[in-house]
């Protein structure tokens, strides 16, 4: 069985100080939270999800007919890649740093990872990044050489474009016109227990829009993921997120501070989570049981690193504690 690396609960269930999912910290949305709980689970939701539809491209000021529905981001990494292999795509191109879905879907599609984006059928980016939380310094030219290939697609993960605390997108309006866009408001909402995604075709991407909505089972979503995703756009919820992120701007200067005076090695971010590197090597299961999860990033291309959510004072100072008693028992070993 292959095992997928991901941050968040775990076999020892949820953990009470979790850094390693990305989730935004200030959540659950209290609009969107009311929303799910009235949902009807007693029956189908609209099998074309006409409403749904209309609501998510109203929100980004496109067509319905270019909005794909997913089960979640990940779901919708697994069918794109199978639908670029099943028209003959043979290869996929990755940022150095990436999230490992893109990478594990290929290989189950049999797609080779090559290093030039002009040699690739699929091609991946994300923004901001993971797991850097930064802009893909490659991505204008990433997509400028993609559009000179026939055929080729290009997808911008964009999970974590609602949580960017400065910074934009590198990509303008005409890039972003060339390429797939895929959003899961449930890490804004803070309801990552809620699996719901969609995508937006690009001006050109109609016939493969066609071919992914074929690919799909009947009812990719449920009652509940509806909800979720029909509240995403309502100017409450887009408010509140609004004020999370200002909160979330102070938490995170606040938690750089302090694992800069633990003399950790803390990268820059756009996002609500940073990467960091410790002063000497972390007993990961002993913060486990002391309560903290963090997520190492080898897996995501970044040996020696971890990946750290920005959450409230009282989680980094259990955080704080538990790294200095992690500390004293190390010495006391030595």
């Amino acid at each position: 069985m292959v095992t997928a690396l991901h941050g968040g609960p775990d076999a020892l269930g949820v953990p009470c100080w979790d850094f390693s999912t990305n989730a935004n910290a200030c959540g659950p949305c209290p609009m969107a939270l009311s929303a799910v709980r009235s949902a009807d689970p007693r029956h189908y939701p609209d099998p074309l999800y006409t409403e749904l539809r209309a609501s998510l491209a109203a929100h980004h000021g496109v067509d319905p007919t270019c909005i794909v529905l997913a089960g979640s981001a990940s779901e919708f990494i697994s069918r794109i890649s199978a639908a670029v292999a099943h028209g003959g795509g043979r290869r996929v191109w990755l940022p150095a740093l990436a999230y490992g879905d893109y990478g594990r879907a290929a290989r189950a599609w049999g797609l080779e990872r090559v290093l030039e984006p002009e040699q690739a059928d699929l091609l991946w980016l994300c923004e901001p990044s993971s797991p850097r939380g930064c802009a893909e310094a490659e991505a204008a030219r990433v997509v400028e050489v993609a559009s000179t290939v026939d055929g080729a697609v290009v997808v911008l993960d964009r999970a974590y474009e609602p949580l960017r605390l400065s910074g934009a997108c590198s990509l303008n309006a005409e890039a972003l016109d060339l390429v797939w866009q895929v959003w899961s408001p449930n890490k804004a909402l803070a309801m990552t227990g809620v699996r719901g995604a969609y995508a937006i075709a690009p001006v050109h991407g109609g016939a493969l829009a066609d071919q992914l909505n074929a690919m799909a089972p009947s009812w990719p979503l449920g009652a509940h993921a509806v909800a979720m995703l029909m509240a995403w756009g309502r100017a409450d919820v887009q408010d509140w997120l609004a004020g999370c992120k200002q909160q979330l701007t102070v938490w995170k200067a606040k938690q750089v501070s302090l694992l800069t005076l633990q003399n950790w090695h803390c990268l820059s971010s756009e996002a609500n989570y940073f990467c960091a590197r410790p002063p000497e090597a972390l007993d990961a299961q002993a913060l486990r049981d002391q309560g903290i999860k963090l997520r190492e990033t080898t897996s995501l291309g970044l040996a020696g690193h971890w990946r750290l959510s920005v959450q409230p004072p009282q989680a980094q100072a259990a955080l704080v504690a538990a790294l200095a008693a992690c500390s004293v028992k190390q010495e006391r070993r030595i």
